[in-house]
């Protein structure tokens, strides 16, 4: 089969765009997606605070795929960019004219030795998993006292700001029901900082001061022993590498994160050890295949991987994949537009927009963002969820 335009990936992006390219006129327009169910997983930080059930965060695929696009329900699993093809699961062979990669990422549990196993124990868990998401709160609930350990990789992951969630309301938790002063609360990351936009961080550096909780940056996960319940970090000191164990009562992991299989093993996969594909950052086109356009988390735009920018990359690649079609160069412009709501407290969030520049962005009028605020954890909890499902997802916003 052939079609004007190939989406593969059925997710915030994929089907982002695929409305924005209906409503644009567009009537040969096929979507690449196995899954039947449909996640809003912004809403796992709030599963795994208690405030919602997860069912709140999932829908039919069939119920959010624009009409007129032809769903292929398949699991795409190999690309031939140089015959503009995408091979199925199935078996089918799908041509296309215009190929928008956006199939998100997987979890790469295997690439630290003894998570996966650590997941199946009563005392490590995930925001990262609609299965993994409520048992965060039951150990949350359960937890009396003793050491808790949040961790995340110092790679891209989608919404880095999640980890930090996960233990900012499991403190605000324990403050409610006195189990904060018996807990010993760390949190270790590969990264660099607490945050990169300097004006978010001075805030959030307040909030980790708020519940006591210990930092540790630039110490990557490379081991868990769940026997044990110990968590073996990687650090990098003037003598060399450095490995240093901490032992857990309670383990919430933001899994290392890597483009899909079929993207990392293909022609369009860039330099990146985790797949990503490379794109002009403005544009969002591949360097070396002016027919492909990608967005969303596969991408390796450097910026954060939300779906506050897939929002905003949407718009671009409908309007230059249109003009790729009518025999004209990209115009339209991502500006790194990304945002990361952080719930603080239950109650309470920080909303952190920012672009390229690592500026602050805002796009709220009159309200300071820059500080936790009541109406923005409204936001997080209703505003954003509808929005998803009623603006965004039907390309009207």
């Amino acid at each position: 089969m052939h079609h004007r335009i190939v989406i593969v990936g059925g997710g915030s992006a994929g089907i982002s765009v695929a409305a924005r390219l209906r409503r644009a006129g567009e009537e040969d327009v096929a979507l690449i997606e196995p899954a039947s169910v449909h996640y809003y997983q912004p809403l796992w930080t709030l599963v795994g605070g208690g405030v919602v059930p997860v069912e709140r965060s999932r829908r039919s695929e069939a119920a959010v795929v624009p009409k007129g696009v032809r769903w292929v329900q398949d699991a795409a699993v190999e690309l031939d960019p140089d015959a503009r093809l995408v091979a199925t699961a199935g078996g089918a062979r799908i041509g296309y004219d215009v190929l928008v990669l956006c199939p998100g990422l997987e979890l790469a549990w295997d690439l630290v030795p003894g998570l996966a196993e650590a997941m199946a124990t009563p005392h490590a868990t995930s925001n990262y998993s609609a299965e993994l998401a409520p048992k965060t709160f039951e150990l949350v609930r359960r937890f009396r006292g003793g050491e808790a350990v949040f961790a995340a990789p110092g790679s891209p992951i989608k919404c880095p700001g999640a980890p930090q969630k996960a233990a900012y309301l499991a403190c605000d938790h324990w403050r409610r029901t006195g189990a904060l002063d018996g807990a010993r609360v760390t949190y270790a990351t590969g990264a660099g900082g607490i945050f990169a936009v300097p004006e978010f961080a001075a805030v959030l550096e307040r909030v980790v001061e708020r519940y006591g909780i210990e930092t540790r940056f630039g110490h990557e996960l490379v081991e868990v022993d769940p026997d044990a319940r110990q968590a073996t970090f990687e650090t990098t000191g003037p003598g060399g590498k450095v490995r240093e164990a901490l032992r857990y009562d309670l383990l919430h992991v933001a899994p290392p994160q890597r483009a899909p299989a079929f993207v990392r093993e293909s022609a369009l996969s860039g330099q990146s050890p985790f797949g990503w594909v490379p794109v002009d950052r403005h544009h969002l086109v591949h360097p070396r295949h002016p027919e492909v356009f990608a967005l969303g988390d596969v991408c390796d735009a450097p910026t954060s991987k939300t779906g506050a920018a897939i929002r905003r990359q949407a718009p671009v690649v409908v309007a230059n994949v249109l003009a790729f079609l009518s025999g004209r160069g990209p115009s339209a412009r991502y500006d790194g537009y990304a945002a990361c709501p952080f719930t603080t407290a239950r109650g309470k969030m920080l909303l952190a927009e920012f672009d390229y520049s690592l500026a602050p962005h805002p796009t709220i009028p009159v309200i300071d963002t820059k500080r936790e605020r009541y109406d923005m954890w409204l936001l997080k909890r209703y505003g954003l969820p509808a929005f998803y499902w009623n603006v965004m997802l039907r390309g009207l916003g």
